[in-house]
């Protein structure tokens, strides 16, 4: 009897293994009220953002033209499930790139698998201007603060003695700080800035609490192996292919331009 030696796979077997050769859309769940990483306009339909070119250059990679991705709004707690919100019910998606943080506890949730992250960015705080300097999340204690549900901002944040209001939309909490209604927003840098940098009248200021996790954004497979593989080939060319400057050129537009109005606050690391 002779051996036959079987090598990896390549990239058109994890295709068909992945399921996607006969798709003839791809769905992706990602946010839709942050400005800078996944806007949806209201009157064009349209999404924007630095999660929304990354998604892009993601799919490309998986060989869907832009006109074949759906992008569909995804809750916080719904990124473990892959269900995304189509109007009046739900949607399975392929992905989800939503801002969504690599922890152990999630990776050990039954449909969860993450690529490698794409994006690192550390927790902040954005208050109004005038607010007392913020240097540490125990600065809050007492204090009315808004985050996100489901968010591995959330635990931190109670830990240290805020009174939390945990929401499925960052822009209401950013909607409620600005109304007074809290005195401080806790989440992503990455997705603060959108908001200190999007604000007309300069309402607000981003503080540096020091932290030292660094919360890496993954995408979700669901569960499917072969789509992690691709998709981890994906995000390792455009790290080292001097040539593709899809995702320098994503984080330039929608991340850095936002970094000098953010200080002292760095909004996420470039590369």
């Amino acid at each position: 009897a002779f051996v036959v030696m079987q090598g990896p796979p390549s990239e058109q077997e994890l295709l068909e293994r992945a399921h996607l050769t006969d798709k003839l859309e791809l769905r992706i769940g990602v946010k839709d009220d942050v400005p800078g990483v996944a806007l949806r306009d209201d009157e064009t339909g349209q999404y924007s953002g630095f999660d929304i070119d990354i998604a892009y250059m993601v799919a490309s990679d998986l060989g869907f033209r832009r006109s074949q991705v759906r992008f569909f709004p995804i809750e916080p707690e719904d990124r473990s499930k892959m269900q995304a919100r189509d109007d009046d019910h739900f949607v399975t998606v392929d992905l989800v790139v939503s801002t969504y943080s690599v922890t152990k506890e999630r990776e050990e949730l039954p449909r969860v698998t993450f690529s490698a992250p794409y994006l690192l960015t550390e927790q902040s705080v954005v208050t109004l201007k005038g607010f007392p300097m913020v240097q540490s999340l125990e600065d809050l204690r007492g204090k009315a603060v808004c985050t996100l549900g489901t968010s591995t901002s959330q635990t931190a944040v109670a830990k240290a003695g805020a009174n939390v209001s945990g929401k499925n939309r960052l822009s209401e909490c950013i909607t409620g700080l600005v109304d007074k209604r809290y005195d401080a927003v806790t989440t992503d840098a990455a997705m603060l800035a959108g908001f200190v940098f999007a604000d007309p009248l300069h309402r607000l200021q981003h503080h540096d609490i020091g932290l030292e996790a660094v919360e890496a954004w993954g995408i979700n497979t669901g569960g499917n192996e072969d789509l992690r593989t691709l998709v981890n080939l994906s995000l390792y060319r455009s790290l080292n292919n001097p040539n593709d400057q899809r995702w320098e050129e994503a984080f330039e537009r929608n991340l850095r331009v936002e970094q000098p109005i953010n200080l002292p606050q760095e909004i996420a690391e470039d590369q």
